[in-house]
């Protein structure tokens, strides 16, 4: 029997969080990990060289890589908008989300039957499918949150589904490792790389088994009166775009995340290609940095949600920007494998936390009133793949014409400069203040 909508339920709030757990597997076993490693390894045109053959282009497979996420991300933009307004009409938020978790599972799935450059094509297509399926899900699951808690639980209850992601992908991870490293006692794969294409599949399979329990927990939303489903989506969509035009606050907050969001979630992307590209990272240690970055993430999240509940969200996020502003810098200068282990450690640290109080504070600042959550959520969603389709994209079209990735971390910098300078314009209590005496005040 699935759940009635009950704010701050026990159950229900595992159960969401138990969605990070399922589905933060893509992003560090195909994303971070073992699948930019197989993918420079697998997409070579000949033996020793990164550059691959793809619509008649020659380029740096790192950069080819780059751009088909690029590309996943803009169809996801594409989408969103007119699918969230359908969601809130129809009632099937839900719905929506299990189409997205079974697209992206198949598609981690599929990279099974990427073997060699001439499969090429396969590989680039499962990885734009896995792609839209994850971020197309995250819009209807951000959206729940307001759903099942009350403001004052945003903080720490969306921390705490990045914790969980954190947890759940890390115990993944290592059995991945444990998997590859020791593919010839399994008796089943013919080499190293036959290992790690079962990774992929083993990817799917957690991702959509574990969702189990966020579709049968989370609750239905109550459809509204229909007419053409299409057009409620644009109404929809044409209703935030004004009603952002009458909350100041929010769209500021909203053009801040988008420059801030471009860099980290760039970094995210592509911070092993950044290790085998620059660094010369052989692909076990490179894993293993990843692996640190994951573990050092889950206490970032809880960190820094304790950090918001004492001097605020804005002033959170504002010392967090200026420590990416420096890591970008330092990833510039670097020159050894041990400053390379350190800075993963550093951006570990914040990685999580900036993700997580991030969507808190965008739920913060969201109308009280509004009933359209899914469609507000799409705009913060539409913002976040965007960030990402200009973020990959100028982090590969650099690379491609300086030929060095270092000097692309330096466009990542001016990112979150400019995502700071439009932070500090944002003036709104909610996001604002620290209590004091067991009272709530401003704080701006």
């Amino acid at each position: 029997m699935e759940a009635t909508a009950t704010l701050n339920n026990p159950r229900t709030v595992r159960a969401w969080c138990m969605y990070d757990w399922a589905n933060s597997v893509y992003s560090l076993v195909i994303v971070s990990t073992i699948y930019p490693v197989y993918f420079k390894l697998v997409a070579v045109s000949s033996p020793g060289s990164d550059q691959v053959r793809f619509l008649g282009y020659d380029l740096p497979n790192g950069v080819l890589l780059t751009y088909s996420l690029s590309c996943a991300f803009l169809i996801v933009a594409f989408l969103l908008p007119l699918l969230s307004g359908i969601a809130d009409y129809s009632g099937r938020k839900k719905s929506f989300m299990k189409a997205f978790v079974f697209m992206g599972s198949l598609g981690c799935a599929g990279l099974y039957f990427f073997t060699d450059v001439d499969s090429l094509g396969w590989g680039i297509l499962c990885t734009i499918l896995a792609t839209v399926g994850y971020s197309g899900s995250l819009v209807f699951y951000d959206a729940f949150l307001p759903e099942i808690v009350t403001e004052e639980k945003f903080d720490a209850t969306s921390a705490r589904g990045y914790s969980m992601g954190y947890y759940g992908s890390v115990i993944l991870l290592i059995i991945c490792l444990v998997i590859i490293m020791n593919y010839t006692h399994f008796g089943i794969f013919s080499d190293e790389r036959h290992a790690m294409r079962f990774t992929f599949v083993l990817t799917g399979a957690w991702w959509l088994g574990f969702s189990t329990l966020a579709f049968v927990v989370l609750p239905n939303t109550a459809a509204k009166p229909q007419g053409n489903l299409l057009t409620k989506g644009y109404e929809e969509l044409l209703k935030v775009w004004r009603a952002l035009r009458k909350s100041p606050a929010l769209k500021r907050y909203l053009l801040s995340f988008f420059f801030f969001s471009m860099g980290v979630q760039t970094v995210m992307y592509v911070a092993t290609l950044f290790g085998t590209d620059v660094m010369r990272l052989p692909g076990d240690r490179l894993m293993l940095s990843i692996l640190l970055i994951q573990i050092v993430g889950a206490g970032g999240s809880w960190l820094f949600a304790r950090v918001s509940q004492r001097i605020g969200n804005k002033l959170t996020l504002t010392y967090m920007i200026m420590l990416w502003i420096g890591i970008c810098f330092a990833a510039y200068v670097i020159q050894t494998e041990l400053q390379f282990y350190l800075l993963a450690v550093l951006v570990g640290m914040i990685m999580g936390g900036i993700q997580s109080l991030g969507r808190a504070t965008y739920a913060k600042l969201i109308p009280r009133d509004t009933v359209d959550l899914a469609s507000y959520f799409s705009f913060f969603d539409v913002t976040f793949n965007i960030s990402i389709v200009l973020g990959t994209f100028s982090y590969g079209l650099i690379h491609q014409l300086t030929g060095s990735a270092r000097n692309s971390v330096l466009a990542l910098a001016a990112y979150f400069v400019i995502g700071l300078i439009l932070l500090a314009t944002v003036k709104d209590k909610s996001i604002s203040r620290r209590p004091v005496g067991g009272a709530v005040i401003g704080n701006r």
